[in-house]
């Protein structure tokens, strides 16, 4: 069994049955970031790409709690150069262990400039998602900041996801419309949407979402900010 909550945007929190725990794109000052919640353990975080709503909290999780931060090479060597413990740069393709988890770094269709203490936008790789292998043997893909691309089939040959975490919010990445035909290519039993609601720009919608898939038999779990739901 698997916990997951949500926390808003892309950070959601991942508890597994050992009680070790993975964060994805720690952003806690996202709007939908419950306020009281706070963490009690981090064992790994997944950086997707160098955007401060996707990482703007990887550095002081990183000094609390000490985990492993993963990234691609060149976001890991600046979090490095920033003072940043253990981490762990890769590139897509490639496999490494976060605990009893593997995660493969897989495409993205984004960018990932990483804005320093002067507001300069730097070079910090490029952007990408990532397959968790959990130990029962089932699979979760989860995509960060893309638009839909057609290599998303070759993510289903290689690693059969069962669960695919989507943005849907539109705008800056992949809307509702765009989330449907990455599930006709991934063909995940369930798809969890995420990034929306967090700006007023991003307009799209989990019933956008659930409306476009209702013949693919793709179940659509939409979670609540800070509720966590076993999986």
């Amino acid at each position: 069994m698997l916990e997951i909550t949500w926390l808003g945007h892309a950070t959601f929190k991942f508890r597994l049955e050992t009680g070790e725990v993975i964060v994805t794109d720690p952003w806690l000052g996202n709007p939908l970031y419950p306020k009281s919640y706070n963490f009690d353990r981090v064992d790994a975080i997944l950086i997707t790409h160098g955007h401060s709503d996707h990482m703007g909290d990887a550095a002081s999780l990183a000094r609390k709690f000490k985990p492993k931060v993963i990234a691609i090479y060149e976001t890991a060597t600046w979090l490095g150069s920033k003072g940043v413990e253990n981490v762990a740069g890769m590139n897509k393709g490639g496999t490494q262990d976060a605990g009893p988890v593997k995660v493969t770094m897989t495409q993205a269709v984004h960018s990932g400039g990483i804005s320093d203490e002067k507001g300069n936008i730097i070079y910090g790789g490029e952007p990408c998602g990532y397959v968790l292998h959990l130990p029962d043997k089932r699979s979760v893909y989860f995509a960060g900041d893309t638009a839909v691309f057609s290599d998303m089939a070759l993510i289903q040959e290689l690693y059969h996801p069962d669960l695919a975490m989507l943005p849907v919010g539109d705008y800056y990445t992949m809307g509702p419309k765009e989330a449907a035909l990455a599930c006709r290519m991934l063909k995940p039993k369930q798809v969890i949407p995420m990034h929306f609601r967090t700006f007023p720009a991003l307009t799209g919608s989990v019933d956008e979402l659930r409306a476009a898939v209702k013949d693919m038999g793709v179940s659509v779990l939409e979670l609540e900010p800070g509720k966590t739901v076993q999986w």
